[in-house]
């Protein structure tokens, strides 16, 4: 029997304007299928006019400028319909969703659907099982005695998984992906008897313990930033604190 690894795998990325899931937009997004290690990709891809200004040091890790993105870029209301139907409908099809640090592009994904759709991520999903493969959060329960920086770019050179066009949405989905199978492949005396359904769950409770000792070295540090724990998901803020 095939290893959930080894089977059909399906990965979401974006870029964006910001790192703050409640104000920023979505500027780009992909969806990358791949049947099998080694086959050929399906690429899906979206370019969206968010509608406001992109900042310089967004464009700096990009490249998208508000002029290409007014003169090529899409409204975001049929293009945040078109992303999440396409993941709604390979979620159907039993492909688990890769997502680098899930409770960012997903949350993401969530205000933009509520903003332009009245919609919510939830919704496309209440009859639809989500199985999300997040690496960030696969590799630091895995491996969380490992030093350093565990960014995309750092767990593709650690796992030996090539990374061409760093930061454009296509490229990263397909890296995530591929650094996913890498993980299933090193770790598979763990990870072959669990089901995504299982791994999805377990997620769950490993980033809110991989957020609760962020926290605790936030505060030792003297730090009074706050760590979510939510995963996959962030919920919604009350409307008095959007």
């Amino acid at each position: 029997m095939t290893c959930w690894y080894e089977g059909p795998l399906t990965a979401f990325d974006t870029e964006t304007t910001g790192v703050d899931v409640e104000t920023d937009r979505i500027v780009s997004a992909a969806v990358v299928v791949q049947d099998a290690p080694g086959s050929r990709p399906r690429v899906r891809r979206w370019l969206v006019n968010p509608g406001v200004p992109v900042p310089e040091g967004a464009t700096a890790v990009h490249g998208l400028t508000d002029e290409h993105l007014r003169r090529s870029g899409r409204w975001p209301a049929p293009v945040m319909h078109e992303i999440v139907r396409e993941l709604a409908e390979q979620s159907a099809a039993g492909r688990p969703l890769v997502v680098m640090n899930a409770p960012f592009d997903l949350t993401l994904l969530d205000r933009e659907l509520r903003r332009h759709r009245a919609s919510s991520l939830d919704h496309w999903f209440e009859g639809v099982p989500l199985r999300v493969l997040d690496p960030r959060v696969l590799d630091k329960y895995l491996d969380r005695y490992r030093k350093g920086r565990r960014t995309l770019t750092d767990l593709c050179a650690h796992y030996e998984v090539e990374l061409q066009g760093a930061h454009e949405a296509a490229a990263d989905a397909l890296a995530s992906l591929e650094v996913v199978r890498a993980i299933g492949r090193r770790f598979a005396t763990r990870m072959e008897r669990l089901t995504p359904a299982e791994l999805h769950t377990l997620q769950g409770g490993w980033h809110a313990a991989q957020a609760r000792g962020l926290q605790a070295w936030f505060a030792r540090s003297g730090s009074d930033e706050v760590v979510d724990q939510s995963w996959p998901l962030r919920p919604e803020l009350p409307a008095e604190a959007a």
